[in-house]
């Protein structure tokens, strides 16, 4: 056992924690875990503790299906929304095979693989989400899209409800290490958003899972539904997850550039150009499911028109006005309802391509999209991001770099998902035919 491995055993013991959870995340991003008690900590430290992934989606077949969690000490954290007395910490974990190989459809092994292709290039990617959420009342235990506030952006009570809930969101956020920027009320009813200090990748998507795990959780002790779904109401703004990223080079900004135009380097365009240029098969991973799609339309805020802007919000890149180390370009098509280890590997995997192969962006958009017509879209040479799953998976399977990033065990499982979601709304009589033709005909 090696030092460290003590040292956080004594931690442990010194927090009288007695049950710990192993969790770890599948393909379509949903968290997992496995509960042990603080006896198993060492082997789950060391050896790793064994389980049946067979049932995970997108894990592994019956034939195959024994795993080997990892705990990752560096992501120990207690669970202060658990009760104090008998306390219950978490790590993240990564997946092992036999023969002690990393698992292939492990998104936290896809992730790492992306990043380590950076630092052979001598870049750490940093990434800072934002989340958007609802909060919705339950009715006899189960979710409803009843809001329970009619407040606006950056309301505060009586319009906004949800302080207190706000709060404790925050408080358990801050203790479990989370350096929180903003928490605020958003646009639409009963709609918010809580914003955290970016980091590396890897750091920040494990922390985009701790961040959905708790708010649903402290929202149920208030006897509300925290949704992360992307359009759960039509007529008004969807939730996003704008990502907010940048790379580093030996500790500094390799995005900031005083001597260039608006102060960004080359190495700034290229990844935004990579960005662009992959934003189509990206998309499919972004924005993982049918009712992504209803999000990204024009004139909810939302972005449908790939292009890119140091001011305008109606761009699918923005880049802030804030330079010197916090240079960074915003990616504002993501949902909350995405893998993030997948998204921002794909995000990664397009902007080193993009310095790689120095793609320059196209001249940035600085008017409303959204107020262009098709035919000034089309002299600008403004696309539009796919318009459906089936859509942006097909975008995807053609896209050989993203491919590549994500292997053939994740684009099986993508694939497989696409057909079984597409098939089962397809087939689904929804009440908007029902509303649309029943009388009638």
């Amino acid at each position: 056992m090696s030092a460290d491995v003590s040292k956080l055993l004594k931690k442990i013991e010194a927090d009288s924690v007695k049950f710990i959870r192993l969790q770890f995340t599948d393909v379509p991003g949903m968290p997992k875990n496995a509960a042990i008690p603080v006896a198993q900590a060492e082997k789950a430290l060391t050896d790793g503790t064994w389980f049946d992934g067979s049932s995970i989606e997108g894990f592994t077949r019956i034939e195959e299906s024994d795993m080997l969690l990892k705990a990752d000490p560096a992501s120990y954290t207690i669970l202060p929304w658990r009760p104090q007395e008998g306390k219950v910490a978490r790590f993240m974990c990564d997946v092992y095979t036999y023969g002690n190989k990393p698992f292939e459809g492990d998104p936290r092994f896809v992730l790492k693989k992306v990043e380590a292709e950076a630092a052979k290039m001598g870049y750490t990617f940093n990434t800072g989400p934002e989340l958007e959420f609802f909060l919705f009342n339950l009715v006899d235990g189960k979710p409803t899209t009843q809001f329970i506030d009619q407040g606006c952006y950056f309301d505060l009570a009586p319009q906004d409800q949800a302080e207190d809930v706000r709060r404790d969101i925050v408080l358990a956020l801050n203790g479990m290490g989370f350096e929180i920027e903003m928490s605020h009320h958003e646009v639409a009813a009963s709609q918010h958003e809580i914003d955290f200090k970016y980091a590396d990748a890897l750091t920040t998507a494990d922390r985009v899972m701790t961040f959905k795990f708790a708010t649903k959780a402290i929202a149920l002790n208030y006897g509300l539904h925290a949704s992360f779904m992307a359009k759960p109401i039509g007529g008004i703004n969807g939730s996003g997850m704008h990502t907010h990223g940048s790379l580093a080079k030996n500790g500094k900004n390799s995005f900031y550039d005083p001597n260039a135009p608006d102060g960004l380097s080359d190495t700034a365009l290229y990844y935004i150009g990579g960005l662009l240029k992959h934003a189509k098969a990206i998309t499919r991973v972004a924005n993982p499911t049918i009712n992504s799609y209803k999000r990204l339309v024009p004139g909810y805020e939302a972005p449908c028109y790939i292009s890119w802007s140091t001011t305008n919000r109606s761009a699918l890149i923005r880049v802030p006005a804030a330079r010197g180390n916090s240079t960074r370009a915003e990616f504002r098509s993501p949902d909350p309802m995405c893998n993030p280890y997948l998204t921002f590997a794909c995000m990664l995997a397009a902007g080193l391509d993009g310095v790689k192969n120095k793609i320059m962006p196209p001249e940035s958009t600085n008017v409303n999209i959204y107020h262009l017509s098709a035919k000034e879209r089309k002299k600008m040479k403004i696309d539009m991001l796919p318009g459906s799953l089936t859509e942006a998976h097909e975008y995807l399977l053609k896209d050989q770099v993203l491919c590549d990033a994500l292997g053939p065990h994740i684009l099986e499982t993508l694939t497989n998902i696409t057909v079984a979601e597409t098939d089962a709304f397809r087939l689904a009589v929804h009440p908007w035919e029902l509303d649309r033709y029943l009388a009638t005909y």
